[in-house]
């Protein structure tokens, strides 16, 4: 069994259909396990500022009777130079389980090395697998289980979420594209090599193109992202946006798309940028229902890694 949930490409098919049929059920009766975590402490360390992944964690540990313990990363002593092992064997001591959201990836692997307790990883420069399990099911819910002929396209920078996107596209055996420019802005050869590793297993059909047209031609899904993330450097943004421009999806892209094609965005969101206010704001947006699951799919996640049901990829 998994102890953590560290990275998107650790889960497997099986996992992640267990936490999404999890995650619905949460939706209908938030507090079907109200009793799951009773008397028990779950600590949130955030270095990165949250709105949707703090809201969601804090609400779902409250569900499922617990106590969130929020912790800003200047409220620990690692900002003085205590050990993250120290930290996660402190830690350990006093919560049953860690959500972490931070800039490298390496800093939430060494956290969950270290602790006695599930580790959670609730975004890193790399990975976002929490906003990944509230988008498939997101995803499920409007297309049902069959996906079979459907296209899922990321469109923008190729940043953590465009490196989820293909892993849990692989994942669920789905035919996921990602279009970015080429170069600095490109998704990672080894998030693609991860990707394209897992699909040769599940059956998936990975994409990398760098047209924005193309990739989204009678898509299913269109998924984009802010252009400039947390942590990226001030200096670079006049190059990115221009870079990135072509990427913006429009009213004229969606057009492109099926018939009954959705929008979807992690957010928060800057309209007139990544995506036109018509479109975020227009009847094929499902961001709300989709965010509202960041707090259905934490719960189930937290449930399950408590309990020590979640297998992993072996």
């Amino acid at each position: 069994m998994m102890k953590d949930l560290l990275r998107t490409e650790h889960l497997s098919r099986k996992d992640v259909d267990l936490i999404l049929d999890t995650a619905a059920q949460f939706a209908k009766n938030p507090f079907r396990s109200k009793d799951a975590l009773a008397n028990q402490t779950v600590a949130i360390y955030m270095t990165k500022s949250s709105t949707r992944t703090r809201l969601a964690s804090e609400t779902a540990v409250a569900h499922l009777g617990g106590t969130p313990i929020f912790l800003r990363g200047d409220d620990l002593q690692i900002g003085r130079g205590e050990t993250i092992s120290d930290t996660a064997k402190i830690i350990s001591g006093f919560a049953s389980a860690l959500i972490v959201r931070t800039f490298a990836q390496s800093d939430v692997d060494e956290l969950g090395a270290h602790s006695t307790i599930p580790v959670l990883n609730g975004l890193t420069d790399t990975d976002h697998p929490t906003q990944l399990l509230a988008d498939w099911l997101t995803i499920r819910e409007v297309f049902g289980s069959d996906i079979s002929g459907r296209k899922f396209t990321y469109v923008g920078d190729g940043n953590n979420m465009s490196h989820a996107w293909l892993t849990m596209g692989a994942i669920m055996g789905a035919h996921v594209v990602v279009a970015t420019p080429s170069g600095k802005w490109a998704p990672s050869d080894s998030a693609i090599k991860v990707a394209q590793n897992i699909a040769s297993k599940s059956g998936a059909k990975i994409e990398v193109l760098t047209d924005p047209e193309v990739a989204v031609k009678d898509a299913s899904v269109v998924y984009t992202d802010v252009w400039m993330s947390m942590g990226d450097p001030e200096e670079v943004r006049s190059e990115k946006l221009k870079a990135l421009a072509p990427y913006a999806v429009t009213k004229n892209l969606m057009s492109l798309t099926a018939s009954d094609s959705i929008f979807m965005h992690c957010l928060p969101a800057h309209r007139g940028e990544e995506v036109e206010a018509d479109v975020i704001d227009g009847s094929k947006s499902v961001i709300w229902r989709e965010a509202y699951h960041r707090r259905t799919t934490i719960q189930a996640i937290l449930y399950h890694l408590v309990r020590g049901e979640i297998e992993g990829n072996h």
